[in-house]
């Protein structure tokens, strides 16, 4: 095949990736969003995937953008995040509550897969995660972000995204546990100096501090270019160390929104709204778009009892134990209606995006099978589709 055949392949396939992206935000508000732009996505993805009329296929051109497109989810995410609440009461409640998710996942898991470790692995991860980078545009637009509940769900989404990553590292690693535990140590030293160099001389020299914030809104965008420079760093170290890209990208999100806040508040949610800009516009969409190219949707169909059990499995595993530890704990969340600790329940367990990342490492290990993927990933995303819409549902009208 010439280069300019290769060239054609590649741009036709991000062409189909790209009108599928451009017509999902007409579809979803054409449905008044009570179906997310994510599900369109995904399911204009499977339409124009290589299982539906094999319009796009997901070349090596196409999957780099897509890599990204998850990085720029995961960098989101950590943009938002508020380290202090993870610090605090709330967020030592809400890893506790992670952490018996896991157990009782993984003990689900176990029965399931007959005894199979690994597997039993892969299904705890992949049903107590929190689709925080998911959830963040439809908090935003229900007016939730100021409000406890938008507080707590993010409290929660933020170790629902950050803990099963590092389980998953640790867990599902080519190497062994020791092995894998002093390569994430080395990673964190690593990502920790990534960040500390540039931001020490900008603290330093006043100088060039006022000069690179003043200078953000010209033609040269140097702190944005520093946080994309940061996030491809940390995602290649991770790729470097054999970790999960999403790991790099989650904590380059952590330890710029850091740095932004402590040079300027106000720059830092500059910084963080134009990477959205940026990943909402492109990247995130390719990410989404592509994940449903993977589907079979027609082999998901004709397993539709598993397909249902996954998700039942999701709101038991996570929702269920995220309601029952507000209800009878002090978890200091501030939500004390039952609809509003319901509500909580049903966004902690949205899950996608570490769905897909850890059944695309499964798959890639031959731990589960290319359809058992497809089904976990549409599991997810049903519960995109369903999970918000219930919550919206039952909060009261002034929440």
């Amino acid at each position: 095949m010439t280069d300019s055949h290769l060239l054609v392949d590649n741009l036709l396939s991000v062409w189909w990736v790209m009108l599928a992206a451009a017509l999902s935000p007409v579809l979803a508000l054409v449905a008044r969003r009570r179906i997310p732009d994510v599900v369109w996505l995904l399911g204009l993805g499977v339409l124009v995937g290589p299982h539906g009329l094999d319009l796009a296929r997901r070349t090596e051109a196409v999957d780099l953008i897509r890599e990204l497109g998850m990085g720029f989810l995961f960098l989101l995410a950590g943009f938002e995040v508020s380290v202090k609440d993870m610090r605090d009461r709330q967020g030592r409640h809400a890893a506790l509550t992670w952490l018996i998710c896991a157990v009782l996942g993984f003990s689900a898991g176990l029965l399931l897969s007959r005894g199979e470790v690994r597997v039993a692995v892969v299904l705890a991860l992949a049903s107590t995660s929190t689709a925080l980078g998911t959830l963040l545009p439809i908090l935003k637009d229900s007016g939730l972000m100021g409000t406890p509940l938008g507080r707590a769900t993010m409290t929660h989404g933020a170790f629902g995204e950050l803990l099963p990553v590092l389980a998953m590292s640790l867990l599902l690693s080519t190497h062994g546990t020791g092995a894998a535990a002093l390569i994430l140590l080395a990673f964190f030293v690593a990502a920790v100096l990534t960040v500390a160099v540039p931001a020490r001389f900008l603290r330093r020299i006043p100088l060039l501090r006022r000069a690179v914030i003043n200078a953000s809104n010209t033609t040269m965008q140097p702190t944005l270019r520093l946080t994309v420079l940061i996030l491809v760093s940390l995602m290649l170290l991770t790729a470097f160390l054999d970790l999960d890209v999403a790991l790099g990208a989650f904590t380059a999100g952590l330890l710029l929104n850091a740095l932004f806040t402590a040079l300027d508040p106000d720059h830092a949610r500059e910084v963080s709204h134009k990477v959205e800009i940026v990943g909402f516009s492109f990247l995130i969409p390719v990410f989404f778009v592509t994940s449903g190219m993977s589907i079979d949707l027609a082999s998901v169909l004709h397993r539709w009892p598993l397909l249902l059990g996954f998700v039942a499995m999701i709101a038991l595993a996570r929702g269920l134990v995220v309601v029952l530890r507000e209800r009878f704990s002090a978890t200091a969340s501030g939500l004390h209606e039952p609809r509003e600790q319901m509500a909580l329940g049903l966004y902690a367990a949205t899950g996608l995006p570490i769905i897909v990342a850890v059944t695309q490492v499964a798959a890639s290990a031959q731990l589960i099978t290319a359809d058992t993927a497809s089904l976990m990933v549409t599991g997810g995303a049903l519960t995109v589709l369903l999970f918000p819409l219930l919550a919206h549902l039952i909060l009261p009208e002034d929440a």
